[in-house]
């Protein structure tokens, strides 16, 4: 009995690990998009242009919005598969 609730222990340990590893991921790239696109990149950003309007100021605006909103659909991709992977599916 003990050597089960250690392996669920285990098996449970491992599947948050992963689950923190796309988070990290995940949130690193929406702050890459949202901060660094958007504020700290913007004026070189500026020089490109996106359906009329400079890069920069359309990540500010727009762009973080857009990516978050896939981040999303990723992220529950990916918790798909690792709930499938790990036996949390059912």
């Amino acid at each position: 009995m003990e050597k089960k609730t250690s392996e669920k222990q285990k098996h449970a340990t491992k599947y948050w690990r992963e689950n923190l590893k796309y988070l990290v991921i995940l949130l690193t790239i929406w702050f890459l998009v949202s901060y660094g696109a958007g504020i700290l990149f913007k004026d070189w950003l500026n020089q490109f242009k996106l359906g009329g309007f400079k890069l920069g100021f359309w990540f500010a605006q727009q762009g973080a919005i857009y990516v978050f909103i896939i981040l999303i659909f990723v992220y529950v991709r990916l918790m798909n598969k690792l709930d499938k992977k790990y036996g949390y599916d059912k």
